[in-house]
């Protein structure tokens, strides 16, 4: 799947505020000593993790950048600029990494990736990663809360949230629970992990970003229960027209290998 890059850049900002800072300190200290750092960005769009993470890990880096949209691909690769910072792209199936990929990595992060996975796919990217320090950030939780409340909030959700776990060309897509399969993937594994939250929280100063999500939140919901079609032009109109906030929930996922 591919983003328009106007959808990421508008929320690069709910993104960077809303990752987990507290998974940060453990990860520095099993990267200590390792100089410079290989880092691979998986399905990096635009490159916002690397702009968020890059500064915070410090030191020498090299990031790989690995995404199936060559537009991305270009944006990403001219944006990660900085001093002790390299950058090279590859183009290609995330589903088809394996551990020899991953030779001479310190890092494999991502964002907002792990519910386009189905469930064999996460086992074999943990598979893939065993031994080398993960940091996948923001996926769906499939929890939002909206103030002020309405009942029909709760009926786009479970549609929403049913959309998420669709089957696409023979895959059935793990959505909002890529979580609890990553856990359990990597723990397979031998990984220690640990979850954190990081919702997004929107209000009047990202009316463009929650006018945005919502409009797309309805319309996949729409897509997957067509009975709330007749509702939903007027639900948006009212959400749209009051001063609505928003609670969209992610987790973040770090998993690190076991001291031997």
């Amino acid at each position: 799947m591919s983003f328009a890059p106007e959808w990421l850049a508008l929320r690069e900002r709910a993104d960077a505020e809303a990752r987990a800072v507290d998974l940060l300190d453990p990860l520095r200290k099993i990267l200590v000593n390792r100089t410079p750092l290989v880092v691979r960005d998986l399905g990096c769009g635009t490159g916002s993790m690397g702009r968020w993470l890059a500064g915070r890990l410090g030191g020498p880096q090299h990031w790989v950048l690995h995404d199936l949209d060559p537009r991305l691909l270009e944006l990403a690769g001219a944006s990660m600029t900085g001093a002790g910072v390299t950058v090279q792209t590859r183009e290609g199936d995330l589903t088809a990494l394996r551990s020899e990929d991953l030779v001479g990595t310190s890092l494999v992060t991502a964002s907002a990736l792990l519910d386009l996975f189905t469930s064999e796919e996460v086992d074999g990217l943990a598979r893939a990663c065993a031994g080398v320090p993960v940091l996948f950030t923001l996926s769906v939780a499939g929890r939002v809360e909206l103030d002020p409340a309405e009942p029909l909030d709760v009926e786009f959700q479970d549609a929403f949230n049913a959309h998420q776990r669709r089957v696409v060309d023979g895959r059935r897509l793990l959505g909002p629970d890529a979580v609890t399969a990553a856990v359990a993937a990597f723990e397979r594994v031998g990984a220690e992990v640990i979850t954190r939250p990081s919702p997004w929280r929107l209000g009047p100063d990202q009316a463009a970003l929650t006018g945005e999500w919502l409009r797309g939140w309805v319309s996949a919901a729409v897509e997957h229960e067509p009975a709330l079609a007749a509702e939903a032009p007027a639900y948006l109109r009212r959400r749209l027209d009051g001063d609505l906030t928003a609670v969209v929930h992610h987790t973040d996922l770090l998993a690190l290998p076991r001291a031997a």
